[in-house]
């Protein structure tokens, strides 16, 4: 009996260890996100449900060429629980990135997200970092109808490496993905992390430093 009990301890721990890796299922049809709530949640309260309107589900304008004349040579339109509001505790958004020739997403990552990117134009180079100790790049050149997964939280990045504009549809498992791209965070931090760390951890001058630094 006692064998009993200590086997379905463990299954039950697994389960829960399972069941927390993932965002919680809603517990009602929807839960449209009220911006005017003063309610602090983890998430966005919601709208009362007989306020809610069809506008409320509805996002136009992925049809739209973003503006990539910027250093980077890319622009994200992202589709998140702030652009439309059906998306609270549902669980996935959708961002467009459009990308100048050679244009690049920068490295960055989703801390709360796994992305699946779809190529409806162009070539695109993918890749991946994996986490340490072994840090190893995975990357691909995807055509037009190639897919790639990003998995969550890890350093990724595009790049088109075509002489014509490129564009991709990227899906994510979270209403609110985030985005921490590794540049900006590291060398444009307000307040910003001390040279002399920074020039530590890149084994670089702390004049390299400083020099991002005044670029972010």
């Amino acid at each position: 009996m006692a064998h009993h009990i200590v086997f379905f301890s463990l299954v039950t721990l697994a389960l829960c260890n399972l069941a927390l890796a993932f965002e919680p299922s809603p517990l009602q049809d929807f839960c449209v996100a009220d911006s005017t709530s003063s309610a602090r949640l983890n998430g966005l309260a919601c709208k009362n449900p007989m306020n809610v309107q069809a506008d409320d589900f509805f996002f136009s304008g992925l049809n739209i060429m973003g503006n990539t004349s910027n250093p980077v040579g890319s622009k994200v339109t992202p589709v998140t629980v702030a652009q439309l509001p059906g998306l609270n505790t549902l669980g996935i958004s959708i961002v467009r990135i459009d990308y100048a020739p050679w244009g690049i997403n920068p490295p960055h990552t989703h801390p709360r997200a796994t992305e699946i990117l779809t190529v409806l134009e162009g070539s695109v180079q993918v890749g991946f970092v994996t986490s340490n100790p072994e840090n190893r790049l995975i990357s691909k050149v995807l055509q037009k109808g190639d897919v790639f997964v990003f998995p969550v939280g890890l350093v990724h990045f595009q790049r088109n490496v075509g002489y014509g504009n490129a564009v991709a549809i990227a899906a994510l498992s979270s209403q609110n993905p985030g985005v921490i791209t590794i540049a900006n965070a590291v060398f444009g931090s307000n307040p910003p992390i001390a040279a002399d760390l920074l020039a530590k951890a890149f084994q670089v001058k702390t004049s390299v430093v400083d020099q991002l630094q005044s670029t972010f």
